[in-house]
């Protein structure tokens, strides 16, 4: 018994301290607002090229030339460069670095019921009434003198029913802001946008990554949800109400380790 106890103790030291640098991490935001995530750095090409040749090999090598001294790369600064402002030019993203528009409009509801109903029964029923006189020897050989017309008699019977009901709603509606991080082989813009807003003590966070064809941007340079391939949109928080909403640690590791 004190063998038990003693491997019992290191045992639920260890979940102590394991729980306890959660708490220790909770009590050093005691007061405090979340802290919001340090900005990125702008994903977008460090020169950008010109109509004229020339131009485009003087201003790469003024580019490495600064690399190399620490300075700013110079940034192109002709009006006939690709992707500057212009009449008649496609303002639509289409390159690293540009900017769409990602309109979030999630209102899904689905219910699912669903019942099972089994039931089955059975019944066997055995017996030897002649066989060459051999019969005659069953009641020497099995116990309680059995009668050999009658030797097996067995019926079973069990039944079950499940009934289950699933019943979810969800609805977003919210626009933010993805950058081009990356152009596909086969022209598709791999996107990424992150958006934080802190009001008081909670911080709400909006991060949507994915997939997008340049024909499905809209004239104003905004797309919606559902046209993003592979989309992965995150929205949640932390903060004092996201802690509220969370039941404590005692009651989660007794939630995963309670087997009934």
């Amino acid at each position: 018994m004190k063998s038990r106890h003693a491997a019992l103790v290191p045992a639920l030291l260890a979940a102590t301290l394991l729980s306890g640098c959660g708490a220790v991490g909770r009590l050093k935001n005691v007061g405090k607002a979340p802290e919001m995530s340090a900005a990125e750095v702008p994903v977008a090409p460090r020169t950008e090229a010109s109509l004229g040749n020339n131009l485009a090999a003087t201003r790469a090598a003024q580019a490495q030339a600064a690399a190399g001294a620490g300075e700013d790369a110079p940034r192109g600064a002709s009006l006939f460069r690709t992707g500057a402002g212009a009449f008649f030019h496609d303002q639509r993203a289409s390159r690293i670095g540009d900017i769409v528009t990602i309109r979030i409009n999630i209102a899904d509801s689905a219910t699912v019921d669903n019942s099972t109903t089994r039931t089955r029964n059975g019944s066997e029923s055995g017996g030897i009434a002649a066989l060459l006189g051999l019969e005659s020897k069953i009641p020497s050989i099995l116990p309680g003198n059995p009668d050999p017309a009658n030797l097996v008699d067995t019926n079973s019977s069990s039944s079950s029913v499940g009934a289950g009901n699933t019943s979810r709603s969800e609805q977003i509606n919210m626009t933010i802001a993805a950058t081009v991080v990356d152009v596909l082989d086969n022209g598709n813009l791999l996107i990424r946008g992150r958006q934080e807003v802190r009001v008081n003590y909670e911080l709400r966070e909006l991060v949507v990554t994915g997939v997008i064809r340049p024909e499905d941007i809209a004239r104003d340079n905004s797309i919606r949800h559902s046209q993003i391939a592979d989309a992965r949109i995150s929205y949640g928080g932390r903060g004092q109400l996201t802690d509220a909403q969370q039941a404590r640690w005692g009651q989660q590791i007794y939630d995963a380790l309670f087997p009934f």
